[in-house]
Protein backbone atom coordinates (compact mmCIF):
# COMPACT_ATOMS: atom_id res chain seq x y z
CA UNK A 1 0.00 0.00 0.00
CA UNK A 2 2.27 2.38 0.80
CA UNK A 3 4.35 1.29 -2.05
CA UNK A 4 1.66 2.34 -4.37
CA UNK A 5 1.13 5.75 -2.53
CA UNK A 6 4.99 6.43 -3.03
CA UNK A 7 4.47 5.97 -6.81
CA UNK A 8 1.48 8.08 -6.98
CA UNK A 9 3.30 10.92 -4.96
CA UNK A 10 6.18 10.59 -7.27
CA UNK A 11 4.19 10.71 -10.46
CA UNK A 12 1.93 13.86 -9.31
CA UNK A 13 5.33 15.71 -8.39
CA UNK A 14 7.02 14.95 -11.30
CA UNK A 15 4.07 16.03 -13.68
CA UNK A 16 3.15 19.63 -11.64
CA UNK A 17 7.42 20.04 -12.25
CA UNK A 18 7.02 19.50 -15.81
CA UNK A 19 4.62 21.39 -16.25
CA UNK A 20 6.21 24.44 -13.85
CA UNK A 21 8.91 24.14 -16.72
CA UNK A 22 6.98 24.95 -19.72
CA UNK A 23 4.65 27.10 -17.97
CA UNK A 24 7.92 29.16 -17.18
CA UNK A 25 9.19 28.76 -20.68
CA UNK A 26 6.53 30.51 -22.25
CA UNK A 27 6.61 33.16 -19.56
CA UNK A 28 9.68 34.44 -20.48
CA UNK A 29 9.40 33.65 -23.99
CA UNK A 30 6.45 36.15 -23.25
CA UNK A 31 8.98 38.63 -21.27
CA UNK A 32 11.51 38.85 -24.46
CA UNK A 33 11.00 41.12 -27.49
CA UNK A 34 7.60 41.00 -29.11
CA UNK A 35 6.22 38.94 -26.40
CA UNK A 36 3.34 40.34 -24.51
CA UNK A 37 5.39 41.99 -21.51
CA UNK A 38 6.89 43.64 -24.16
CA UNK A 39 5.04 45.79 -26.01
CA UNK A 40 1.87 43.65 -27.51
CA UNK A 41 -0.90 41.72 -25.47
CA UNK A 42 -3.64 39.83 -26.60
CA UNK A 43 -4.66 39.67 -30.34
CA UNK A 44 -4.38 43.55 -31.33
CA UNK A 45 -0.24 42.66 -30.77
CA UNK A 46 0.56 46.17 -30.02
CA UNK A 47 0.29 47.92 -26.82
CA UNK A 48 1.94 51.14 -26.70
CA UNK A 49 5.12 51.21 -24.71
CA UNK A 50 3.47 54.52 -22.93
CA UNK A 51 0.72 55.30 -20.98
CA UNK A 52 -2.02 57.93 -20.19
CA UNK A 53 -0.26 60.25 -17.47
CA UNK A 54 -2.87 61.04 -15.43
CA UNK A 55 -4.13 64.64 -14.16
CA UNK A 56 -2.03 66.17 -11.67
CA UNK A 57 -4.98 66.53 -9.14
CA UNK A 58 -2.80 67.21 -6.17
CA UNK A 59 -1.13 70.41 -7.56
CA UNK A 60 -4.56 71.71 -9.39
CA UNK A 61 -6.21 71.41 -5.57
CA UNK A 62 -2.93 73.21 -3.98
CA UNK A 63 -3.24 76.13 -6.45
CA UNK A 64 -7.09 76.11 -6.46
CA UNK A 65 -7.26 76.24 -2.49
CA UNK A 66 -4.55 79.09 -2.03
CA UNK A 67 -1.33 78.97 0.50
CA UNK A 68 -3.15 79.99 3.36
CA UNK A 69 -5.62 76.27 3.23
CA UNK A 70 -2.72 74.65 1.82
CA UNK A 71 0.57 73.12 3.18
CA UNK A 72 1.56 71.54 -0.59
CA UNK A 73 1.09 67.96 -1.70
CA UNK A 74 2.48 64.67 -2.28
CA UNK A 75 2.51 61.21 -3.70
CA UNK A 76 0.76 58.63 -0.66
CA UNK A 77 2.12 55.11 -0.55
CA UNK A 78 -0.54 53.88 -2.45
CA UNK A 79 0.06 56.04 -5.45
CA UNK A 80 -2.99 58.23 -5.05
CA UNK A 81 -2.56 62.31 -4.39
CA UNK A 82 -2.14 63.67 -0.87
CA UNK A 83 -2.62 67.06 -0.16
CA UNK A 84 -2.37 68.95 3.12
CA UNK A 85 -5.42 70.77 4.25
CA UNK A 86 -5.74 73.51 7.44
CA UNK A 87 -9.74 73.04 7.41
CA UNK A 88 -12.82 70.65 7.08
CA UNK A 89 -14.12 72.55 3.87
CA UNK A 90 -10.72 72.64 1.99
CA UNK A 91 -10.44 68.41 2.93
CA UNK A 92 -13.84 67.79 1.49
CA UNK A 93 -12.98 69.42 -1.69
CA UNK A 94 -9.71 67.41 -2.01
CA UNK A 95 -11.73 64.43 -1.23
CA UNK A 96 -14.48 65.20 -3.61
CA UNK A 97 -11.64 65.55 -6.60
CA UNK A 98 -10.81 62.15 -5.62
CA UNK A 99 -7.21 63.08 -4.03
CA UNK A 100 -6.54 62.66 -0.44
CA UNK A 101 -6.73 64.99 2.17
CA UNK A 102 -4.81 65.16 5.37
CA UNK A 103 -5.36 68.05 8.42
CA UNK A 104 -2.32 69.74 9.45
CA UNK A 105 -1.44 72.77 11.92
CA UNK A 106 0.74 75.18 9.93
CA UNK A 107 -0.44 76.62 6.16
CA UNK A 108 2.35 76.86 3.36
CA UNK A 109 2.23 80.55 4.21
CA UNK A 110 2.93 79.76 7.90
CA UNK A 111 6.38 77.48 6.18
CA UNK A 112 7.30 80.01 3.64
CA UNK A 113 7.34 82.63 7.38
CA UNK A 114 9.11 80.03 8.87
CA UNK A 115 11.54 79.56 5.63
CA UNK A 116 11.74 83.35 5.54
CA UNK A 117 12.81 84.21 8.97
CA UNK A 118 15.87 81.32 8.48
CA UNK A 119 17.25 82.78 5.70
CA UNK A 120 17.11 86.48 7.30
CA UNK A 121 19.66 84.89 9.96
CA UNK A 122 23.00 84.92 9.96
CA UNK A 123 24.70 82.38 7.04
CA UNK A 124 26.38 79.44 8.44
CA UNK A 125 28.40 77.35 5.57
CA UNK A 126 27.14 73.59 6.32
CA UNK A 127 23.35 74.15 7.05
CA UNK A 128 20.30 73.49 4.82
CA UNK A 129 16.47 73.61 5.13
CA UNK A 130 13.44 72.63 3.16
CA UNK A 131 9.84 72.29 3.32
CA UNK A 132 8.79 68.84 4.00
CA UNK A 133 4.76 68.66 3.35
CA UNK A 134 4.44 65.16 5.33
CA UNK A 135 5.45 66.61 8.72
CA UNK A 136 3.82 69.80 8.27
CA UNK A 137 7.23 71.40 9.14
CA UNK A 138 10.55 73.21 7.89
CA UNK A 139 13.16 70.74 8.30
CA UNK A 140 16.68 72.35 9.40
CA UNK A 141 19.59 70.39 8.86
CA UNK A 142 22.88 70.66 9.98
CA UNK A 143 26.12 68.66 8.72
CA UNK A 144 29.25 67.76 10.38
CA UNK A 145 31.28 70.51 10.07
CA UNK A 146 29.10 72.82 11.72
CA UNK A 147 30.50 73.75 14.83
CA UNK A 148 28.44 73.10 18.34
CA UNK A 149 28.19 76.38 18.94
CA UNK A 150 26.84 77.45 15.73
CA UNK A 151 24.73 74.79 15.84
CA UNK A 152 22.69 75.64 19.05
CA UNK A 153 22.57 79.09 17.77
CA UNK A 154 20.42 77.13 14.75
CA UNK A 155 18.76 75.44 16.78
CA UNK A 156 17.79 78.49 19.10
CA UNK A 157 16.74 80.34 15.85
CA UNK A 158 14.48 77.48 14.99
CA UNK A 159 12.94 77.13 19.03
CA UNK A 160 12.61 81.26 18.21
CA UNK A 161 10.67 80.44 15.20
CA UNK A 162 8.33 77.90 16.46
CA UNK A 163 6.84 74.65 16.03
CA UNK A 164 6.92 75.31 12.20
CA UNK A 165 10.50 74.15 12.26
CA UNK A 166 12.03 70.68 12.96
CA UNK A 167 16.12 71.05 13.51
CA UNK A 168 18.30 67.85 13.15
CA UNK A 169 21.96 66.99 12.51
CA UNK A 170 23.26 64.57 9.47
CA UNK A 171 26.66 63.03 8.26
CA UNK A 172 28.82 64.00 6.04
CA UNK A 173 29.01 67.39 4.53
CA UNK A 174 27.19 69.45 2.52
CA UNK A 175 29.26 69.65 -0.52
CA UNK A 176 29.40 70.65 -5.07
CA UNK A 177 30.21 67.32 -6.57
CA UNK A 178 31.34 67.44 -10.30
CA UNK A 179 31.50 65.39 -12.90
CA UNK A 180 28.17 62.92 -14.23
CA UNK A 181 26.44 61.06 -16.89
CA UNK A 182 28.81 62.17 -19.28
CA UNK A 183 32.22 63.44 -18.20
CA UNK A 184 33.18 67.00 -19.17
CA UNK A 185 36.88 68.04 -18.33
CA UNK A 186 38.55 71.14 -17.81
CA UNK A 187 41.56 72.36 -15.99
CA UNK A 188 42.44 68.58 -14.57
CA UNK A 189 38.90 68.27 -13.21
CA UNK A 190 35.27 67.16 -14.62
CA UNK A 191 31.99 67.87 -14.78
CA UNK A 192 28.80 66.54 -15.92
CA UNK A 193 26.54 66.85 -19.14
CA UNK A 194 22.81 67.19 -17.75
CA UNK A 195 20.20 67.64 -20.26
CA UNK A 196 21.36 68.63 -24.37
CA UNK A 197 18.90 71.78 -24.63
CA UNK A 198 19.03 74.65 -27.82
CA UNK A 199 17.46 78.03 -28.33
CA UNK A 200 16.52 77.08 -31.38
CA UNK A 201 19.51 77.70 -33.43
CA UNK A 202 22.61 76.85 -31.39
CA UNK A 203 23.58 73.63 -29.13
CA UNK A 204 24.10 73.72 -25.59
CA UNK A 205 24.57 71.38 -22.52
CA UNK A 206 22.92 72.14 -19.47
CA UNK A 207 25.03 71.37 -16.51
CA UNK A 208 25.42 72.71 -12.87
CA UNK A 209 26.55 75.83 -12.57
CA UNK A 210 29.51 75.35 -10.14
CA UNK A 211 31.19 73.49 -12.78
CA UNK A 212 32.83 76.47 -13.75
CA UNK A 213 32.73 80.53 -14.85
CA UNK A 214 31.91 81.72 -17.79
CA UNK A 215 34.67 81.52 -20.59
CA UNK A 216 35.50 77.33 -19.32
CA UNK A 217 36.78 75.11 -21.97
CA UNK A 218 35.39 71.63 -21.87
CA UNK A 219 36.97 68.72 -23.56
CA UNK A 220 35.66 65.04 -24.18
CA UNK A 221 38.59 63.28 -21.82
CA UNK A 222 41.51 64.49 -19.55
CA UNK A 223 43.94 65.46 -22.17
CA UNK A 224 42.26 68.24 -23.98
CA UNK A 225 42.33 66.10 -27.48
CA UNK A 226 38.51 66.75 -28.26
CA UNK A 227 36.74 69.86 -27.79
CA UNK A 228 32.94 69.92 -26.19
CA UNK A 229 32.52 73.55 -26.09
CA UNK A 230 32.95 76.67 -24.07
CA UNK A 231 30.64 77.50 -20.91
CA UNK A 232 28.87 81.22 -22.47
CA UNK A 233 26.12 81.39 -19.24
CA UNK A 234 26.56 80.38 -15.55
CA UNK A 235 24.37 81.30 -12.42
CA UNK A 236 26.00 79.93 -9.18
CA UNK A 237 25.63 80.57 -5.96
CA UNK A 238 21.81 81.40 -5.75
CA UNK A 239 20.99 78.99 -8.78
CA UNK A 240 23.09 76.12 -9.57
CA UNK A 241 22.80 76.01 -13.59
CA UNK A 242 25.28 77.06 -16.60
CA UNK A 243 24.56 76.89 -20.48
CA UNK A 244 27.76 75.06 -22.30
CA UNK A 245 27.61 76.01 -25.97
CA UNK A 246 28.53 73.14 -27.76
CA UNK A 247 32.18 73.85 -30.61
CA UNK A 248 31.70 70.75 -31.85
CA UNK A 249 29.35 69.61 -33.99
CA UNK A 250 30.06 66.16 -34.48
CA UNK A 251 29.20 65.39 -31.05
CA UNK A 252 25.54 63.99 -29.95
CA UNK A 253 23.18 67.06 -29.02
CA UNK A 254 20.20 65.06 -28.80
CA UNK A 255 17.60 64.56 -26.07
CA UNK A 256 18.52 61.54 -24.76
CA UNK A 257 20.59 60.38 -21.03
CA UNK A 258 23.11 57.82 -20.72
CA UNK A 259 22.50 55.16 -18.09
CA UNK A 260 24.77 52.80 -18.33
CA UNK A 261 25.66 49.01 -19.91
CA UNK A 262 24.66 50.80 -23.40
CA UNK A 263 21.58 51.70 -22.48
CA UNK A 264 19.84 55.54 -22.92
CA UNK A 265 16.65 57.25 -21.85
CA UNK A 266 14.49 59.66 -24.21
CA UNK A 267 13.76 62.73 -22.81
CA UNK A 268 9.96 63.81 -23.88
CA UNK A 269 8.92 65.84 -21.23
CA UNK A 270 9.97 68.79 -18.40
CA UNK A 271 8.12 69.21 -15.06
CA UNK A 272 8.78 69.77 -11.89
CA UNK A 273 8.99 66.67 -9.20
CA UNK A 274 6.50 66.13 -6.28
CA UNK A 275 7.26 64.82 -2.70
CA UNK A 276 7.35 61.02 -2.23
CA UNK A 277 7.91 60.53 -6.16
CA UNK A 278 10.20 57.89 -7.10
CA UNK A 279 12.90 59.77 -9.17
CA UNK A 280 16.79 58.50 -11.15
CA UNK A 281 20.15 60.18 -11.78
CA UNK A 282 22.53 59.28 -13.58
CA UNK A 283 26.20 60.05 -12.75
CA UNK A 284 29.76 58.81 -14.09
CA UNK A 285 30.94 57.55 -10.18
CA UNK A 286 28.01 56.03 -9.37
CA UNK A 287 25.99 55.14 -12.48
CA UNK A 288 21.88 55.42 -12.24
CA UNK A 289 20.93 55.37 -8.77
CA UNK A 290 17.04 55.78 -7.77
CA UNK A 291 15.26 57.52 -4.62
CA UNK A 292 12.25 59.33 -3.80
CA UNK A 293 11.60 63.17 -3.32
CA UNK A 294 11.80 63.79 0.37
CA UNK A 295 11.30 68.02 0.15
CA UNK A 296 11.12 70.87 -1.99
CA UNK A 297 12.35 74.55 -1.91
CA UNK A 298 15.23 73.75 -0.50
CA UNK A 299 17.73 76.12 0.38
CA UNK A 300 21.83 74.87 1.10
CA UNK A 301 24.74 77.18 2.63
CA UNK A 302 27.20 75.36 0.83
CA UNK A 303 31.19 76.45 1.46
CA UNK A 304 30.92 78.87 -1.80
CA UNK A 305 27.67 80.21 -1.22
CA UNK A 306 23.80 79.79 -0.82
CA UNK A 307 21.75 78.27 -3.18
CA UNK A 308 17.77 78.31 -3.10
CA UNK A 309 14.80 76.61 -4.85
CA UNK A 310 16.12 72.92 -4.63
CA UNK A 311 15.02 69.86 -4.49
CA UNK A 312 15.62 67.55 -2.03
CA UNK A 313 16.19 63.88 -2.30
CA UNK A 314 17.54 60.13 -0.83
CA UNK A 315 19.00 59.71 -4.42
CA UNK A 316 22.91 58.77 -3.39
CA UNK A 317 25.54 60.35 -4.84
CA UNK A 318 29.39 61.11 -5.05
CA UNK A 319 32.22 63.26 -5.79
CA UNK A 320 31.88 62.67 -9.97
CA UNK A 321 27.94 62.85 -9.71
CA UNK A 322 27.71 66.54 -9.76
CA UNK A 323 25.40 68.03 -12.93
CA UNK A 324 24.08 64.68 -13.67
CA UNK A 325 20.48 64.67 -15.04
CA UNK A 326 17.42 63.84 -12.62
CA UNK A 327 14.25 62.53 -14.27
CA UNK A 328 11.96 60.23 -13.92
CA UNK A 329 9.87 58.21 -17.05
CA UNK A 330 11.65 60.05 -19.52
CA UNK A 331 10.81 63.45 -17.56
CA UNK A 332 13.68 65.95 -17.20
CA UNK A 333 13.24 66.88 -13.35
CA UNK A 334 16.54 68.89 -12.31
CA UNK A 335 20.23 68.74 -12.64
CA UNK A 336 22.39 66.93 -9.41
CA UNK A 337 23.91 70.26 -7.65
CA UNK A 338 25.46 68.54 -4.25
CA UNK A 339 24.62 66.65 -1.23
CA UNK A 340 26.36 64.83 1.61
CA UNK A 341 27.32 61.49 2.39
CA UNK A 342 27.64 58.63 -0.19
CA UNK A 343 26.12 55.17 -1.85
CA UNK A 344 27.47 53.06 1.13
CA UNK A 345 25.80 55.32 4.05
CA UNK A 346 23.09 57.27 2.00
CA UNK A 347 22.96 60.71 2.37
CA UNK A 348 21.00 63.94 0.96
CA UNK A 349 21.17 65.27 -2.27
CA UNK A 350 19.66 68.31 -3.87
CA UNK A 351 18.86 69.15 -7.38
CA UNK A 352 18.37 72.59 -9.48
CA UNK A 353 15.02 71.75 -10.69
CA UNK A 354 15.40 72.54 -14.59
CA UNK A 355 12.27 73.84 -15.35
CA UNK A 356 13.65 76.67 -13.71
CA UNK A 357 16.74 76.74 -15.63
CA UNK A 358 15.33 76.12 -18.97
CA UNK A 359 12.88 79.58 -18.41
CA UNK A 360 16.02 81.63 -16.57
CA UNK A 361 17.96 80.86 -19.80
CA UNK A 362 15.27 80.78 -22.44
CA UNK A 363 15.98 77.20 -23.88
CA UNK A 364 14.64 74.29 -24.63
CA UNK A 365 15.34 69.94 -24.88
CA UNK A 366 14.96 69.25 -27.98
CA UNK A 367 11.39 67.46 -28.46
CA UNK A 368 10.23 67.63 -24.90
CA UNK A 369 6.88 68.93 -23.95
CA UNK A 370 5.82 70.35 -20.15
CA UNK A 371 4.24 67.55 -18.23
CA UNK A 372 1.99 67.75 -15.03
CA UNK A 373 4.37 67.92 -12.00
CA UNK A 374 3.67 64.00 -11.31
CA UNK A 375 4.83 62.31 -13.65
CA UNK A 376 5.72 58.62 -10.86
CA UNK A 377 1.38 58.61 -10.60
CA UNK A 378 1.62 57.63 -13.86
CA UNK A 379 0.24 53.98 -14.95
CA UNK A 380 3.61 53.54 -17.29
CA UNK A 381 6.37 55.12 -18.62
CA UNK A 382 5.70 57.76 -20.59
CA UNK A 383 6.90 59.14 -24.44
CA UNK A 384 8.85 57.77 -26.91
CA UNK A 385 9.26 54.14 -26.70
CA UNK A 386 12.65 54.47 -28.39
CA UNK A 387 12.07 50.52 -30.50
CA UNK A 388 13.23 52.17 -33.43
CA UNK A 389 16.89 53.78 -32.68
CA UNK A 390 17.67 51.67 -29.58
CA UNK A 391 16.57 54.56 -26.84
CA UNK A 392 14.43 53.58 -24.17
CA UNK A 393 12.88 55.23 -21.68
CA UNK A 394 13.86 53.76 -18.26
CA UNK A 395 10.50 52.32 -17.29
CA UNK A 396 11.26 49.81 -20.60
CA UNK A 397 14.60 48.79 -19.49
CA UNK A 398 13.69 48.33 -16.22
CA UNK A 399 10.29 46.41 -17.00
CA UNK A 400 11.58 44.69 -19.39
CA UNK A 401 14.60 43.26 -17.23
CA UNK A 402 11.83 42.56 -14.16
CA UNK A 403 9.49 40.84 -16.51
CA UNK A 404 11.42 37.72 -16.82
CA UNK A 405 11.22 37.20 -12.75
CA UNK A 406 8.08 35.90 -12.55
CA UNK A 407 8.77 33.25 -15.44
CA UNK A 408 12.29 32.18 -14.12
CA UNK A 409 10.64 32.08 -10.62
CA UNK A 410 8.26 29.22 -12.08
CA UNK A 411 11.39 27.73 -13.69
CA UNK A 412 13.47 26.99 -10.67
CA UNK A 413 10.65 26.04 -8.16
CA UNK A 414 9.81 23.47 -11.33
CA UNK A 415 13.30 22.01 -11.52
CA UNK A 416 13.41 21.92 -7.87
CA UNK A 417 10.56 19.68 -7.95
CA UNK A 418 12.10 17.68 -10.67
CA UNK A 419 15.05 17.04 -8.78
CA UNK A 420 12.76 16.15 -5.67
CA UNK A 421 11.27 12.82 -7.44
CA UNK A 422 14.31 11.62 -7.44
CA UNK A 423 14.26 11.69 -3.42
CA UNK A 424 10.86 9.85 -3.40
CA UNK A 425 11.40 6.21 -4.18
CA UNK A 426 9.42 3.39 -3.03
CA UNK A 427 9.63 1.76 0.02
CA UNK A 428 12.33 -1.93 -0.74
CA UNK A 429 10.50 -4.64 1.27
CA UNK A 430 13.01 -6.37 4.16
CA UNK A 431 13.30 -9.97 4.34
CA UNK A 432 14.61 -11.55 7.68
CA UNK A 433 16.37 -14.45 6.31
CA UNK A 434 13.70 -16.69 5.00
CA UNK A 435 13.84 -18.88 2.35
CA UNK A 436 12.25 -17.95 -1.12
CA UNK A 437 11.92 -21.74 -1.97
CA UNK A 438 9.09 -23.67 -1.40
CA UNK A 439 10.33 -27.00 -0.19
Amino acid sequence: MVKHMRRGVRRVVRFAAVGALVCGGVMVSQAGPGGSAHGTTGSDGSRALSAQRTDDVGGRLVSALGASRTAGNWIGADGRPVVAVTDDTAAGEVSRAGATAKRVRYSMEDLDSATEKLRSAPRVAGTAWMVDPKSNQVVLVGDSTVSAARWRKMKDLAAEVGGEVRAQRTEGSFTTRTAGASPMFTNGSRCSAGFNVTDGRTGFILTAGHCGPNGTPWFTDGTGSTRIGTTVRSSFPGNDFSLVRYDNAALDQSSVVNVGGGQAVRVTGVADPVVGQEVFRSGSTTGLRSGKVTGLNATVNYPEGTVTGLVQTTVCAEPGDSGGPLFAQGVALGVTSGGSGDCDRGGVTFFQPVTKALTTLGVTIPGAKAQSPSPSIASGAAGSSGTDDGVSTLDDIVAYAQSFGPGLAVIVVGFVGLLSTLTIRPRRRRYRGYSTGWG
